[in-house]
Formats: C-alpha cells, structure tokens, sequence
C-alpha cells in the first residue's frame, strides 16, 4: 500500500470494523473495486458499485468530529480510491488511512442527491423481502436445472437471471436485484426497519446498515403517488 495522504479517525471501534466488513464484501465482487468517499465534520459516506447487482451501495459511519485532516479542517473532502487499499489501512485502532486517489469509475461521477427524499409507499418488511430472494434464487436455480445441455451457456443464464432480477417488488418500481444486493452485503438482516425513498430519477432502499440505491425512471408516476415526507 502506498503511504495515505490523509488519517482520519472513527468515532469508536465498532465503526472501523462494520467499514472493513463492507470493503470486503465489495472486494469480493469486485478485486479492483473502487469507492468514492464523501467526508463532511463527523461522517463518511462511501459509495461502491457491486457489478453483479447494478447498483449503488452506500455505507455511512461516523468519524471523530473533533479530529483535523490537512490544515486543520475537519474531515471534508471528496476523493475516489481503491477500495482493498483503503480496507488495508483500517487497523486494530481508531485512526485509518485514506489512499491516494485513482481514475474513478463512471458510476463515481453520478451519485445520488443529498437532499429531497421522499418516503414511496408499499415496501414489505425485511424478513418479506428477504423470503422474496429465497423465492428467486431458488427459481433461478430450477430453471437452470430444468436447461437442456445444448441451452446450458452463460448467455441462456444471463437472459433468466435477467427476467427474473429485474423484476419490481410490488408496485414500488423497486427492482428484486436491489433487494438481492442489500441482504448480500449485509445491509437486510432479519426483522430490521426498512424504507424505501425515491428523489427525482432515483429510488433508495435504507436500513440501518446500509442503503442501495439506483436510477429508475417514472418515480413520480401514478403508481408511486403514495409519497410522504422523509
């Protein structure tokens, strides 16, 4: 690892290691994974894109408002690194390292708002969502089965995983791959608070773990007029 150019500090351990858990899982989508952080006083928000899931993951933790990155300012900046180089620099104490920063990704240059959150109605709970990708998931592997060896090739696999992925939970717009991806980098665990948000083009599926988000066109139509404020 090449030497960090910034040492930022976390809140407390618990922080560090729930970081390291999510830099792993993205790694292990992806080797040469790339995250772009966001930093502002007390929080971090990193963002990666699993490629399997198209997706946005985001994972939040809170920093040590009162230590000071490069002159003195506290915890503000904006930098895309690799993500195994920043999970290197987490160690057994509370101060990381932050790495140089690398060519971003497309997706980096495209985040989704701040602001402007809107709760989109009809979200079943956790453990009715997490039944829904026990559902597909099994589905998928029937179909497979059932293949004729001439049709057993990637491309016959991509095409059921793709009808079946793609589908919207309900009438939420939410497609099932973001709910796969959220309980596969941890974020849907059994019997956790969960919401759906959407803003302009894009729809947010939070827990306290994490959140997924991606870019779904048609958020305001008459399916999703159930809105309330955030």
């Amino acid at each position: 690892m090449t030497a960090p150019v910034q040492t930022l500090r976390f809140a407390d351990a618990g922080e560090a290691a729930d970081l390291a858990a999510f830099l792993g899982r993205l790694i292990h989508y992806d080797r040469a994974a790339a995250v772009r952080l966001q930093g502002l006083g007390g929080a971090l928000a990193v963002f990666g894109r699993p490629p399997s899931f198209e997706v946005l993951a985001v994972r939040a933790v809170r920093l040590d408002a009162d230590a000071s990155g490069p002159g003195g300012d506290a915890a503000v900046f904006d930098r895309t690194v690799s993500a195994g180089e920043l999970l290197e620099g987490i160690g057994d104490e509370r101060e990381f390292g932050v790495p140089q920063a690398v060519t971003g990704p497309p997706w980096a240059g495209v985040l989704p708002p701040r602001g402007g959150w809107q709760e989109v109605a009809g979200l079943p709970g956790a453990d009715d969502m997490r039944a829904a990708v026990a559902a597909a998931v099994s589905e998928f592997r029937a179909r497979d089965e059932a293949l004729p060896d001439e049709r057993r090739t990637r491309a016959e696999r991509d095409l059921i995983g793709r009808e079946i992925w793609s589908r919207e939970l309900g009438s939420t717009g939410l497609p099932l791959r973001a709910v796969h991806a959220a309980q596969s980098l941890g974020f849907l665990r059994p019997g956790v608070p969960v919401a759906l948000l959407g803003a302009g083009s894009w729809l947010r599926l939070r827990t306290p773990f994490g959140s997924v988000a991606l870019r779904t066109a048609g958020i305001g139509d008459a399916r999703r007029l159930g809105l309330t404020p955030v």
